[in-house]
């Protein structure tokens, strides 16, 4: 059975960042890609191709399926409804060690803001939090890395 895997971008700022998920992403076989908050789409409103996702998306932002989604949180109860697990990729108080995750498909993965991660109102809207333990002196990966671990992980 293939495991359903979804991924929420929230507040992504990076054009480079979102273009390089949605290329891993397409190779860990998400089904598809909601971008929230300010999240930059592959074309602006006019259609116009946005060319730094383009560029380091290499085609994946023609191939996986995606849809722009402005309120994060009415997001997250309409695939609660559908009896979708809505997990985070952060540190927090709560979080547990990714290699200890046990998921229940389907699932969608939320990663935030390059900066400042999850708000604590959307982490409390979460089934559970994920992080990935880092042992230099950064205190995280590059969100577009982090997601790419977590997805592999989780097929």
């Amino acid at each position: 059975m293939k495991k359903e895997i979804y991924l929420i971008l929230h507040n992504i700022r990076s054009l480079h960042n979102v273009g390089s998920i949605f290329r891993t992403a397409d190779c860990a076989g998400v089904k598809k890609i909601f971008l929230t908050g300010y999240t930059p789409a592959p074309v602006d409103i006019f259609g116009k191709t946005k060319n730094e996702i383009k560029k380091t998306a290499l085609g994946a932002e023609r191939t996986i399926d995606w849809e722009k989604y402005k309120d994060i949180g009415k997001l997250i109860l309409k695939l609660k409804k559908q009896k979708i697990k809505i997990i985070a990729l952060e540190q927090s108080q709560n979080s547990i060690n990714y290699k200890k995750f046990r998921p229940e498909f389907p699932l969608a993965l939320i990663v935030g803001n390059e900066v400042r991660g999850i708000s604590k109102q959307i982490l409390k809207k979460c089934d559970n939090t994920v992080e990935i333990p880092v042992a230099g002196k950064k205190e995280s990966l590059n969100v577009a890395v982090a997601a790419g671990i977590i997805l592999f992980e989780l097929n």
